[in-house]
């Protein structure tokens, strides 16, 4: 994870600005990362934008509770994270990296086991799912922390007392996916067919199965080429890949299912 883009940098550093200080697991390869911060910054020096945001779905907060996660250790630890996949689990804007705030808890555990076990390969998070960085423990506390973050569809409406800072940071935790080419109908049609069984109606996914609303275009268009070409494997109960319904599906409605994808999150 390398961050080369100037507003990455900025989001970062003032990431380190408003958060406390942990002593400092993300800079000791093997040091402890789970360790609660007991600094507390007081509500008046802080000043909050007012958001419109939706509660946590319900079985994400019990899959968290079942655990026993700790997703204020999971924030502590995502400050690793946070130079790609962004300080609120936003990604990448172009969907070089994937949105992974409000994703199912039990996908982003099996996901980071599957890194760790070397099962699925990312070169870039090669280096950071290495027992010594990312230990059993912490990781049952960054899935349930991405999980828990809830990211607004529309901007937030500030007070005038409102820093430049604290507007910028806000705006970064905003994520609509903005409508991509294809037939929505039609996409719409073959997803509740091909798709909703497991991903749900919704969107939303369920346990192991991702979650779809929200997440980049590209991001999804990239990883169902993979797919495809068996870089990923899609469904683990499919003895013949090449009957996989992403094999079935013709470019076009593959097309039409992710531009209704979009609609998800409106």
């Amino acid at each position: 994870m390398y961050v080369k883009q100037r507003n990455r940098i900025l989001l970062l550093l003032a990431a380190l600005v408003l958060t406390p200080v942990i002593g400092t697991a993300a800079d000791k390869p093997g040091a402890k990362k789970s360790v609660k911060s007991s600094i507390k910054t007081p509500a008046s020096e802080t000043s909050e934008p007012t958001f419109t945001n939706k509660p946590v779905a319900t079985h994400i907060s019990a899959a968290i509770a079942a655990l026993k996660a700790d997703p204020e250790a999971g924030h502590q630890i995502n400050g690793v994270c946070a130079a790609c996949h962004g300080d609120s689990g936003q990604g990448g804007k172009k969907g070089e990296y994937p949105r992974l705030a409000g994703q199912n808890v039990e996908y982003l555990m099996d996901q980071l086991h599957k890194f760790k076990d070397r099962k699925r390969t990312n070169l870039p998070m090669f280096p950071y799912t290495e027992e010594r960085e990312l230990p059993d423990e912490d990781l049952v506390h960054i899935a349930a922390y991405l999980a828990s973050i809830k990211l607004d569809t529309s901007f937030p409406v500030f007070k005038e007392s409102d820093d430049a800072l604290t507007r910028l940071l806000a705006v970064e935790k905003v994520l609509n996916i903005p409508r991509s080419e294809g037939d929505v109908d039609v996409g719409a049609k073959i997803y509740k067919t091909e798709c909703s069984s497991c991903h749900k109606k919704d969107g939303m996914g369920h346990k192991t199965v991702p979650m779809l609303a929200g997440q980049y275009t590209t991001y999804l268009k990239r990883q169902v080429e993979k797919f495809i070409k068996g870089e990923r494997i899609h469904d683990v109960d499919m003895k013949d890949p090449s009957k996989d319904v992403l094999n079935l599906l013709k470019p076009e409605e593959i097309r039409d299912i992710l531009a209704f994808l979009t609609t998800l999150d409106d």
